[in-house]
């Protein structure tokens, strides 16, 4: 199942992977060669890199992400790594320790019980697409007939095109280089963004899904590959917000409780007497609840790299 379930996210170009906290992958992580700090680009070029510093004068240091980068992603902009070799720590959205045995968590959140099943939960007409969907990437209806709806969107957005995105690249460094690492969330606070759901929410989820699938979104992505470069977090936050449009409550779900979930670790971090450079999703800082605007609000003063 997994394998054609990824097929018609490579044909699709599905957006919700960018929205999922990334998978460490530091082994297929690009070299320190490959995204140093020779790129020639101009000091003063903005880019997703944001120093926050509190009316006391604690510092923090926030990067925004794309989870999955091509090869011609690479070099990074250099403020990542002037970011990275000015900190003491590091902090992921979700902590490499935590996440061994994540996929086991995820398929047992993601499955009914026995004797339970999908036809169950959702619109007959709903079933019926998803079934057709699936017997045309010839996966049987009995491997999908436990799904919850919601799971099959983590499905849909576990994979996709592009390699590890700049989590993995940083996250390699730091165990290399023996930084401290601490998460924002737990897997578990990231998995209730969606086994918070009730069964009508999954349903929309899965059909805003297949929406965004039928429309198809290479040109947004190539977009916000630009303004994730080009430090534009707003426009990140924004795109993947339009993609909720009809499900609004699911983009605050995403993005808004997390980010005031977070303010407290946050706060923490700066308050520690180390520099801390946070790496989570673009779309995190962006937007009048991202990051960037719950710290101002705050009495941080924000200055970009």
């Amino acid at each position: 199942m997994t394998n054609a379930i990824r097929l018609l996210l490579l044909l699709t170009a599905l957006g919700p992977a960018a929205l999922l906290p990334a998978a460490p992958s530091p082994a297929g992580a690009p070299s320190s060669a490959q995204t140093g700090g020779g790129a020639k680009r101009r000091a003063s070029e903005a880019t997703s890199v944001w120093k926050a510093t509190s009316p006391s004068g604690q510092v923090l240091l926030l990067g925004g992400s794309i989870h999955r980068l091509d090869s011609t992603d690479y070099p990074l902009p250099a403020a990542f790594n002037r970011a990275f070799e000015l900190s003491q720590g590091l902090a992921f959205e979700v902590a490499p320790d935590s996440t061994k045995n994540a996929p086991e968590r995820w398929n047992k959140a993601g499955l009914y019980p026995q004797g339970d099943s999908l036809r169950q939960h959702v619109d007959p007409r709903t079933y019926q697409f998803v079934t057709q969907v699936f017997a045309r990437l010839r996966v049987p209806e009995a491997q999908i007939a436990r799904c919850r709806p919601w799971y099959l969107v983590y499905l849909l957005s576990s994979g996709g095109p592009g390699g590890p995105g700049v989590e993995s690249y940083f996250m390699s460094r730091a165990q290399a280089n023996k930084r401290r690492i601490e998460s924002l969330e737990t897997v578990d606070e990231a998995m209730r963004a969606f086994t918070g759901l009730s069964d009508r929410q999954s349903e929309a989820l899965l059909l805003v899904t297949f929406i965004q699938a039928k429309a198809g979104n290479r040109g947004n992505m190539s977009a916000m590959k630009r303004a994730w470069r080009t430090g534009d977090p707003d426009f990140v936050a924004r795109t993947l917000r339009d993609d909720y449009r009809d499900f609004p409550a699911m983009a605050d779900r995403l993005l808004g409780a997390r980010n005031r979930a977070w303010m407290p670790r946050l706060e923490a971090f700066a308050a520690s007497g180390k520099t801390y450079f946070v790496l989570a999703g673009a779309a995190h800082l962006g937007g009048s609840d991202g990051l960037l605007a719950l710290l101002r609000a705050r009495g941080y003063r924000i200055e970009q790299w």
